[in-house]
């Protein structure tokens, strides 16, 4: 679990890094649209992880 937690806050940071050059830079707001999708399927394993966690 704590690898997830690190990816998922390696990916925020870069996201954050994106989302302020998006606007008006075609390139960054590719990279933060990856990066929301990216997101999105390790958020959902995450929450697996850890529904499974609290039911120990």
């Amino acid at each position: 679990m704590k690898k997830l937690i690190e990816q998922m806050n390696e990916l925020l940071d870069a996201l954050k890094v994106d989302l302020a050059k998006a606007e008006g830079n075609k390139a960054a707001a590719a990279r933060a649209r990856k990066a929301t999708l990216e997101l999105e399927k390790i958020g959902k394993e995450f929450r697996k992880i850890s529904i499974a966690e609290a039911k120990k």
